[in-house]
C-alpha cells in the first residue's frame, strides 16, 4: 500500500527516471559504505549483484547533477581479467556501465581507445589485468576492479594499480569478486583503509533467473566450493596445507557406493570446561574390494561436539556406531588413557570398541591420509564444511588454527582404521542379548 501510493505520487517523468535511481534499489552490500576508506571490496557469491553495484558506483561519481555538469571523478579506470571480459561484463554486460546509464548522460564508447566518454566530459579506460606493464603510464581519480581474486598477475597488475591512482583529493577503488584464497585479495583485505560488504547468491534471488537459484544449490549447497560460490565466503587454505580447497571439491560426490565397512572415531578432548576443545567424532565408511591399493574411503558423517562431560560424547559416539551400523568404535586414547574405554563400555558394554594411542605428532599422523586425497582414494558427503576449513589449516609443520584440529585428528583415526592400517582387520557387527 504504502509502495503504491507512492508510485501514484510520481509525474510521467519521475516514473521514467526510476529504474535509475539505484540507491532506491540497491541492496545494502551494494551501497558504498560510509566514511573514509581507499578501497571498497563488494564480495559474493555469483550472481549476488556485484557488477551491478560496481557499475552503479562508476555511474555514482562520474554523473554530475546535470548531464554536463561535471562529477567526483574525471579519469576512471576500469579493469578486468583481460581486456574482452572487461569489455563484454563491465562496460557492455547487462549490468554493466552501458546498461545502467540513463539516456541523457549515458557515455560512448570509443572503440579504438577502448575507453567510455560521458557527455560531461568525464573518461572510462579499459584495462587488463593480463598486462601489469600496460598500467604503468596512466593515472586516474578512480578504479573498479572486476574479480581480482581470478587475476593471474593479480598482485603485479594491483600494486600497478595503487600507483597510478593518484588524482583528485581522495581516490577510491571499488573491488567486485568472489571471494578466492589468493593473496593479491588477502592483502587488500587486510589493509586499515579497506572497507567490505558482503553477499550470498541467495539475496539476489528475485534478479535471477528463474530455477538458478533450485539448481545450484541443489547441486553445490553443503560443499567447501558452495560456501565460496553461493555464500561469498573468503575459504582460508594455509600455506603449505596439506588439503586444499581444490583437492575437497575434487572429492566431494552425490551418490555413495555400498559399504563393506564402516567406523566411527572419536578424538577425545583433554578437559570439558567451557573454552576446551571439542570432541572431534567422524563417520567414515569404506569399499575394501580387490587389493588393499584400491580400496577408497568415504567420510559420512561430521558429529563434532562441545560437551561439558564425557559421558555426552561417548553416547552420541555410541548412538553413531547405531545409526550407521558401524563395525567398531575407534578412540584416541593418549589423554584419557583405560577411562575412555571405561565410560564408553559403562553406556554399552557391547560396543566393539578400538583404542588407539599416537606415537607421532598430527602433521606426521596425517601425511598418510592426505595421500590418500592426493590419489583419489577419499571422497566426501555433502556438508563437512567445518571439518574441511579444519583440513585446509593443516600443514606438515602442524595446525595452524585455532585450538585443536579435533574433526581433523577424528578423520585421520578413521582413515587410518579402514584404509591404511587394514591389518587390524574386521570384527564383525555386535549381537545384542535381550531381557
Amino acid at each position: 500500500m504504502v509502495q503504491r501510493t507512492f508510485l501514484e505520487s510520481l509525474t510521467p517523468d519521475q516514473i521514467e527516471a526510476l529504474p535509475y535511481l539505484f540507491d532506491f534499489w540497491a541492496m545494502p552490500h551494494q551501497r558504498p559504505p560510509a566514511g573514509d576508506w581507499r578501497t571498497w571490496v563488494i564480495m559474493g557469491g555469483r550472481g549476488a549483484g556485484k557488477t551491478r553495484a560496481g557499475a552503479e558506483w562508476i555511474r555514482s561519481i562520474a554523473e554530475g547533477p546535470t548531464p554536463t555538469a561535471a562529477g567526483r571523478a574525471r579519469r576512471i579506470a576500469v579493469v578486468g581479467e583481460t581486456v574482452d571480459q572487461t569489455r563484454e561484463v563491465m562496460i557492455f554486460g547487462e549490468s554493466g556501465i552501458l546498461a545502467v546509464s540513463p539516456p541523457d548522460r549515458k557515455p560512448k564508447w570509443i572503440a579504438g581507445r577502448k575507453m567510455l566518454e560521458w557527455p560531461n566530459g568525464a573518461t572510462a579506460h579499459v584495462f587488463s589485468a593480463h598486462d601489469p606493464d600496460a598500467l604503468r603510464g596512466p593515472q586516474f581519480d578512480a578504479l573498479w576492479a572486476d574479480e581480482v581474486a581470478k587475476w593471474k598477475n593479480g598482485e603485479d597488475a594491483w600494486d600497478m594499480l595503487q600507483f597510478s591512482l593518484r588524482l583528485g583529493d581522495c581516490p577510491q577503488a571499488c573491488v567486485t569478486t568472489t571471494p578466492r584464497n589468493v593473496p593479491v585479495l588477502k592483502g587488500i583485505l587486510e589493509r586499515p583503509s579497506t572497507v567490505v560488504t558482503h553477499a550470498p547468491t541467495e539475496a539476489n534471488a528475485a534478479n535471477l533467473a528463474e530455477g538458478f537459484l533450485e539448481e545450484v544449490q541443489s547441486r553445490y549447497a553443503g560443499t567447501r566450493l558452495g560456501r565460496q560460490e553461493l555464500e561469498g565466503v573468503l575459504l582460508a587454505d594455509a600455506e603449505g596445507a596439506m588439503w586444499t580447497t581444490e583437492m575437497i571439491v575434487e572429492a566431494v560426490i552425490d551418490d555413495l557406493p555400498e559399504m563393506d565397512r564402516i567406523v566411527v572415531a572419536v578424538d577425545p578432548p583433554v578437559t570439558h570446561k567451557g573454552n576446551s576443545d571439542a570432541c572431534g567424532i567422524i563417520v567414515a565408511g569404506a569399499v575394501t574390494q580387490g587389493p588393499v591399493h584400491t580400496w577408497k574411503a568415504y567420510v559420512l558423517a561430521d558429529l563434532t561436539v562441545h560437551t561439558e562431560s564425557p559421558t555426552e560424547w561417548a553416547k552420541m559416539a555410541i548412538a553413531a556406531v547405531d545409526r550407521f551400523d558401524a563395525q567398531r568404535l575407534v578412540a584416541e586414547v593418549n589423554q584419557g588413557g583405560d577411562m575412555v574405554k571405561t565410560i564408553i563400555q559403562g553406556i554399552d558394554p557391547l560396543v566393539p570398541y578400538h583404542a588407539v594411542r599416537a606415537h607421532k605428532g598430527k602433521a606426521a599422523r596425517a601425511e598418510p591420509v592426505a595421500a590418500l586425497y592426493e590419489q583419489g582414494r577419499v571422497s566426501h558427503v555433502r556438508g563437512l564444511g567445518a571439518l574441511e576449513d579444519q583440513m585446509c589449516l593443516m600443514t606438515h609443520q602442524g595446525f595452524v588454527g585455532s585450538g585443536s584440529p579435533d574433526r581433523v585428528d577424528a578423520l585421520v583415526w578413521a582413515l587410518r582404521d579402514l584404509v591404511i592400517d587394514p591389518a587390524y582387520g574386521w570384527r564383525a557387527p555386535r549381537v545384542r542379548t535381550l531381557g
